[in-house]
């Protein structure tokens, strides 16, 4: 047991590490090309933090795990919001930028009720829906561009601050680091999902609640970081951000990519977390509108993370 659970940690640290050479790689690469700083933000940086669920879930799916790579996913879509927002909150209230509460809320909510949809009309994710959800991805990356060429910076996808001063890394160290990082998260991805499995095997738990709560808290980690910093330097505007474009970059790409190796079978006993999900969100929706508006507060975020523990008891207690 112990082993699986060293195991375990080592995963998540190559699936972070690798997500950030990855990351630096890609970056430098793109930067190396002339390509935007805006462009590179709101694609590689962005997507780059996704990594370690995206391995994670894909990982599962390889393995037939289906229940572990939505459980992943819807669980992490949980942390991110209830957990780390509220966390996030807490430490300082957060401003809704006007395009996040207007329009990221929104999409968010569409799509996680889109998501809800094809998960119940046939018992699984099809590989046509894959494809459906992969073009929303599409155009919602599209979206992210325009708006910020629009000059109005798009909350959910500046996640990471790039160092646009520092002289791009040479083609070759470039190159070393996003394979190093592709390793890292591949290496990462099976360690963590082959233990996980050994784990729920070990002490007959099964694989969703697994995807639930260690899987889905241990990929959630970037967003965390990311987010809880974001926080403490009074950058609200990423920290919210981050939470809202990772829940979107989840369903649409992840799921997504899932779903083309592999069609997901689907349980229907996850209604219930998307239950919470879409919940949650429309609250996240009704923050904006009541006192004090625009924001957040502390309280808010008291709320979301107590929605959090009382969840997770629940999910061990039943």
């Amino acid at each position: 047991m112990l082993i699986s659970v060293l195991l375990i940690i080592l995963g998540f640290i190559l699936l972070i590490k690798g997500a950030d050479f990855l990351v630096d790689g890609a970056s430098s690469l793109a930067r190396k090309f002339n390509i935007p700083d805006i462009i590179i933000g709101l694609t590689i940086v962005s997507i780059g933090t996704s990594m370690p669920e995206l391995f994670v879930s894909s990982t599962s799916t390889i393995n037939g795990s289906s229940d572990m790579a939505i459980g992943n996913i819807i669980g992490s879509n949980l942390c991110n919001l209830l957990m780390i927002l509220g966390i996030s909150t807490i430490i300082k209230p957060v401003k809704f930028q006007k395009e996040t509460r207007l329009i990221e809320i929104p999409i968010c909510l569409i799509i996680t009720i889109i998501f809800a949809i094809f998960c119940n009309t046939s018992g699984e994710i099809s590989r046509i829906e894959a494809i459906v959800l992969i073009f929303l991805f599409v155009l919602f990356i599209i979206y992210t561009i325009i708006m910020a060429k629009k000059g109005n910076s798009f909350d959910g996808n500046t996640v990471i601050e790039i160092q646009t001063d520092d002289k791009p890394l040479s083609l070759k160290k470039s190159i070393i680091l996003i394979v190093l990082g592709i390793v890292g998260l591949k290496v990462g991805g099976d360690f963590t999902v082959e233990n996980a499995t050994n784990l729920a095997r070990m002490f007959s738990i099964s694989e969703k609640i697994i995807g639930l709560t260690i899987l889905a808290i241990g990929t959630s980690l970037p967003e965390l970081v990311t987010s809880v910093t974001a926080a403490i330097k009074g950058n609200s505007d990423i920290a919210i951000g981050n939470i809202i474009g990772s829940n979107i970059f989840n369903i649409l790409l992840i799921i997504g990519v899932s779903a083309i190796i592999s069609p997901l079978t689907y349980n229907i006993t996850y209604n219930i977390q998307i239950g919470i999900l879409i919940l949650a969100t429309i609250i996240l929706s009704i923050f904006p509108i009541i006192p004090p508006k625009n924001e957040m507060s502390r309280f808010n975020g008291l709320i979301y993370l107590a929605i959090y523990i009382i969840y997770m008891i629940i999910i061990f207690v039943r």
